[in-house]
């Protein structure tokens, strides 16, 4: 009897943690957000019909979410970037990883980039943030480190404690 308990605690505890999202990476941002951590989403984001891997980060500081579908385009890698705040997209084309607006394809989804939300001068010093080659970990990373810069009033993000 006590070996079936246990068979059936250890199944249900291997279920649960099978459905939980798993914690990829951490780190700081430098911003008012502070530190991100990035987990794999559980519901993977759909970008043109295609079923993309999906991260979610979140900031110590703030109850925006931000979802990261990954989109592989032919030799590069987009990284479509979707908040309640603004959406953007992150390119890595092997030779540069930077920031750029979304594409028109993406707005037949319903997501586009809200120029009333979006820092120019930080886009503008964003369009080439990385001149090599960065895994999928390392872009989102690069892109929970930078992406709080891009929001216009950072303040209305931040939690008030």
């Amino acid at each position: 009897m006590k070996r079936v308990i246990l068979s059936a605690v250890l199944a249900i505890a291997f279920c649960t943690a099978s459905f939980a999202s798993k914690v990829v990476a951490k780190g700081p941002t430098f911003t008012a957000l502070g530190d991100y951590k990035i987990e794999t989403a559980t519901n993977p984001a759909m970008i043109n019909g295609e079923e993309c891997k999906t991260f979610t980060i979140s900031y110590a500081y703030s109850p925006m979410s931000v979802k990261v579908a990954v989109w592989k385009a032919g030799k590069c890698t987009k990284y479509v970037v979707m908040s309640d705040k603004l959406s953007v997209q992150y390119v890595c084309n092997g030779a540069w990883f930077g920031v750029e607006k979304l594409d028109k394809a993406l707005q037949k989804d319903g997501i586009s980039t809200s120029d009333s939300e979006l820092n120019l001068n930080e886009y503008y010093h964003q369009k080439l943030i990385s001149q090599t080659r960065l895994s999928e970990i390392e872009s989102t990373q690069m892109i929970a480190a930078y992406f709080p810069l891009l929001l216009n009033n950072q303040t209305e993000v931040v939690a008030a404690k």
